[in-house]
């Protein structure tokens, strides 16, 4: 029996990771292509891109493992039916209870891994892709001037470098800037620095001059200078970024009520989020044992198994439309948070049961003999 379940574990893991790499991969190259801009426009290295877009992961990994666990271990069964394989394992006498086993213990190993990493990866991959982001976009020393380029630093700022100097510096400055839709101004100067004040970044120059031209009137005027500085617009304090429900400790959401820092709504939402990492761990194991119960308690049929196949995937479809809209019932209304455990619990129940308790013709309508009319 040791050598039977660790065969069908090896073959429902393989699955899993291919399953798993095939999807991860996929949603990969979506998510990348939102911030493609920032190679583009900004000027990133394709190394800080890709240490962006990685920090996506985890978070992905969780909401697709239940899913590539049912797939898994849908196919390695229904392939085991179809070469006859569960036929000779029923016909050993073993029960439908016992050929789960591999599935539960995939169901089990997943559910401690996402475990960890809805309660650690999440968290620290959430906070590290929060504050390189808003680096990228914000600190200009990560937006990298690159020489005899003009560097969009947003809509209506643009900046061209001559030069990096070995000190930090730049030289042969041109600043084109349209945030004012009253007037224009093309700024150039010698030399000049960044630096970072409590309101933002912002570009000191020396030794240059200013032009503004009005767009109503016409108006032309220039400004020589000795000195003159250009502030970016951007936010320069970290602490105005928002803190996703994601970023916080498990203990840290469940108490969220008793945080008046936060609204309401907020509130109710980091409530939830965090009775979803006590949930959503164990579909692992629940949609383990749904890929693997029709076709061990089903009757054999040489036709294959497309009536028990398009069952098992319907009832996960519906199993995970309906944690999706608990989960937003209940971040309206706390009350209605049962709703997501039952939803977990019931089809749990009902899979081991008919794992353990499941006979042919348990569901048949009983047919009584016809009665004999008196003669």
């Amino acid at each position: 029996m040791k050598k039977l379940n660790r065969y069908i574990v090896k073959q429902i893991f393989i699955g899993f990771l291919l399953v798993t790499f095939s999807l991860l991969s996929i949603l990969w190259l979506t998510q990348s292509l939102r911030f493609v801009d920032l190679i583009t426009n900004k000027g990133i290295p394709v190394g800080i891109f890709v240490k962006l877009t990685s920090l996506l992961m985890p978070r992905l990994f969780v909401l697709l493992s239940p899913i590539c666990a049912f797939v898994a271990v849908l196919f390695v069964y229904n392939r085991m039916l179809g070469d006859r394989e569960l036929v000779v394992i029923k016909s050993a006498g073993i029960s439908p209870w016992q050929g789960a086993r591999p599935a539960l213990i995939i169901g089990i190993f997943l559910y401690f891994i996402n475990v960890y990493t809805y309660n650690y990866g999440i968290p620290a991959a959430e906070k590290a892709f929060n504050e390189l982001e808003w680096q990228i976009k914000n600190d200009v020393s990560h937006l990298m001037f690159r020489e005899g380029e003009f560097t969009d630093l947003q809509n209506g700022l643009t900046v061209f470098i001559t030069t990096h100097e070995k000190d930090g510096s730049m030289s042969g400055i041109l600043v084109n800037d349209e945030r004012n839709p009253q007037n224009r101004t093309t700024i150039s100067a010698e030399k000049g620095r960044v630096v970072y004040t409590d309101k933002g970044p912002k570009i000191i120059m020396v030794n240059g001059s200013r032009q503004e031209l009005s767009k109503n009137g016409g108006q032309f005027s220039s400004l020589a200078f000795e000195r003159y500085s250009v502030d970016f617009g951007l936010s320069g304090n970290k602490k105005d970024k928002d803190t996703s429900a994601r970023e916080k400790g498990f203990f840290e959401l469940l108490n969220a009520r008793n945080d008046s820092s936060l609204s309401p709504k907020d509130q109710r939402r980091y409530v939830v989020e965090g009775h979803r990492r006590i949930i959503n761990p164990f579909y692992n194991i629940v949609f383990a044992l749904l890929g693997c119960t029709g076709l061990l308690v089903g009757n054999f049929n040489r036709r294959g198994q497309s009536r028990i196949i398009s069952v098992s995937i319907i009832a996960m479809v519906l199993l995970q439309a309906m944690d999706l809209s608990f989960g937003n019932l209940a971040a309206k209304n706390l009350s209605l948070l049962p709703l997501m455990y039952i939803n977990l619990i019931l089809p749990f129940i009902v899979c081991v049961y008919l794992l353990l308790f499941y006979t042919p013709g348990m569901f048949a309508k009983r047919r009584h003999p016809p009665e004999i009319a008196d003669v």
